[in-house]
């Protein structure tokens, strides 16, 4: 009975300690992103010295986040990625925010292509997330992909009807296609969110431009 009782305690020992390792890389994992925000050089070398002390996920992304913010985007996006699959890279949800960081990077080093590969990875992992279907669609537009944006922002707007984002790209998707009334929509709904939001006031200005040109043609509205 004693031995049973001394190993049920061990292990809530165990997990409390477990739950109090967890909760302190949490803490210095939100101060190495916070640090790269101001001084990411020194945030680099500190996430690389907390790699040495054993290489936890949270230093490894905090590196990768680190040589992002130092214009590093494709070595930055890479280590995300393999983050992501890695044994120790945590809970579903944790992977997909390394996936979604990592095809931030991949947008920002102009590779559409590979950021809708991790966008679509995080996506099996946060099934019909918002933010990610956005992101999707945002680099499915920059390679003018305008079906697949599409599909990724009526889902969205579908799970969130209310969310600006979605429709103001939306509206960018209907106004390449030629849609303008289906544009104007999106840019209302958008500015109902945020009437405020500068890139929704230019989008709409480039709706009723071209409804004005196409109105001038004959072409139907």
């Amino acid at each position: 009975m004693f031995l049973i009782a001394f190993a049920a305690g061990t292990a809530l020992m165990m997990q409390s300690a477990g739950a109090e390792m967890a909760r302190a890389e949490e803490a210095r994992l939100e101060a190495c992103v916070a640090k790269i925000e101001v001084d990411p050089e020194n945030a680099y070398e500190d996430a690389l010295a907390w790699s040495f002390e054993g290489n936890r996920p949270g230093a490894r992304q905090c590196t990768a986040l680190a040589l992002i913010e130092l214009g590093n985007y494709e070595t930055g996006a890479q280590r995300l990625q393999m983050l992501a699959s890695s044994t120790d890279g945590g809970t579903m949800e944790q992977r997909a925010v390394y996936l979604s960081q990592a095809g931030q990077a991949w947008i920002m080093a102009g590779a559409p292509e590979q950021a809708v590969v991790s966008f679509t990875d995080a996506l099996k992992l946060a099934p019909g997330t918002v933010d990610l279907l956005v992101d999707r669609a945002s680099a499915y537009m920059m390679t003018e992909d305008w079906d697949k944006a599409l599909s990724d922002l009526d889902l969205a707007v579908a799970n969130s009807p209310s969310f600006g984002p979605a429709h103001q790209l939306r509206a960018e998707v209907h106004l390449n296609k030629k849609e303008y009334g289906l544009a104007l929509r999106d840019v209302e709904a958008a500015m109902a969110a945020d009437p405020k939001n500068i890139d929704t006031l230019l989008v709409r200005g480039r709706v009723r431009e071209a409804m004005r040109v196409a109105e001038e043609d004959g072409v139907p509205q």
